[in-house]
């Protein structure tokens, strides 16, 4: 059961109307099918229903009609109650690749000859502009102990393409800083979902800009013990997690406030932060923190610190006051 959001119809297509045509699609190709027809997912676990959840997930279409819940629903009208209700919005990537599908794209060839251009210190600095973006995909780790002022870091060890497309504008010049021997890889997986302005990238990677004696910057690593041995003295402290809002309701520090790594991009939600306040970053286990640390950095927040392990390691402490909402996750 597919979300009823994503496919781009047109204006006059509502998400309704998308669940109302799923619910035909179900009931006149799969409805008909023997119940002893084997069910596989397309990706991920599949459905709930499912047995040996991993490489060998499968059920039935019996199985799948007495169990999965969009399938149960007595009515056209109950069905898309069911798969509309409560739908976050979709990767803001969604409906741009869907555009690019549709009209074309230029050729992986034509990204890869522009893209992989070894640039020198000096021609990587020529090659900055006011709306060019530095994208560091270096690994997070080793961003937070040096990089380039107003870089923003995407590590390629997680889920690089999908927080690329979701936090980076396409429109924007781009420039990369990646381990030697990544740069093709980057590109790539960059080419994906949509983005094709690479200009190039900076030869001999941080290193050659450090050798250079170019102006660095940093984010101050911390572990979660020292959050909570700061976090009663320190009235200015104030603990920023960056997870979704339904992992953020299962459980968070007391007074935390959450801001999803997705709304980092929204200046509003910047707004609120004050200068006074020394800000401790964590996510569930340290990658999407510091990519929210780069992107606060180059808003102009300086006065942060990054926590090792996130909520993993948070969660463990004895003097960790954790409070869950409920009324979030009914």
């Amino acid at each position: 059961m597919g979300r009823p959001d994503l496919a781009q119809k047109g204006a006059e297509i509502t998400m309704a109307d998308l669940a109302g045509m799923m619910y035909e699609s179900i009931h006149t190709k799969l409805f008909p099918l023997e119940d002893e027809v084997l069910v596989y997912p397309a990706h991920g676990p599949g459905s709930s229903c499912g047995k040996n959840l991993g490489p060998n997930t499968h059920s039935t279409i019996g199985e799948e009609k007495q169990n999965n819940y969009a399938l149960k629903a007595a009515t056209k009208e109950e069905f898309i109650q069911q798969v509309t209700d409560g739908i976050q919005a979709p990767p803001t990537y969604f409906p741009i690749n869907a555009k690019i599908n549709k009209e074309g794209y230029d050729s992986l060839d034509n990204v890869l000859v522009q893209g992989l251009k070894g640039l020198s210190v000096k021609k990587f600095k020529a090659a900055l502009t006011e709306d060019t973006i530095i994208l560091d995909t270096r690994n997070a780790t080793v961003f937070t102990e040096g990089f380039i002022p107003g870089s923003i870091s995407i590590g390629l060890e997680g889920r690089f393409a999908e927080w690329a497309g979701s936090i980076l504008p396409f429109e924007s010049p781009m420039l990369l800083v990646t381990e030697q021997g990544q740069e093709k890889e980057t590109i790539v997986r960059l080419a994906r979902v949509g983005f094709d302005k690479v200009k190039g990238y900076l030869e001999g990677s941080f290193e050659a800009w450090q050798k250079a004696g170019e102006d660095i910057d940093m984010i101050i690593d911390i572990e979660a013990d020292e959050l909570m041995m700061d976090l009663p003295h320190d009235n200015n402290l104030v603990v920023v997690d960056v997870r979704r809002t339904t992992e953020f309701a299962d459980g968070h520090l007391k007074d935390a406030k959450n801001i999803p790594l997705i709304d980092m991009t929204d200046p509003a939600e910047i707004a609120n932060l004050e200068e006074t306040q020394n800000l401790y970053v964590h996510c569930a286990g340290g990658y999407r923190s510091v990519i929210a640390a780069s992107l606060l950095k180059r808003h102009g927040i300086h006065n942060l610190r990054n926590v090792l392990g996130g909520w993993g390691k948070i969660k463990e402490q004895e003097k960790a006051e954790i409070v869950k909402e409920t009324s979030v996750l009914n």
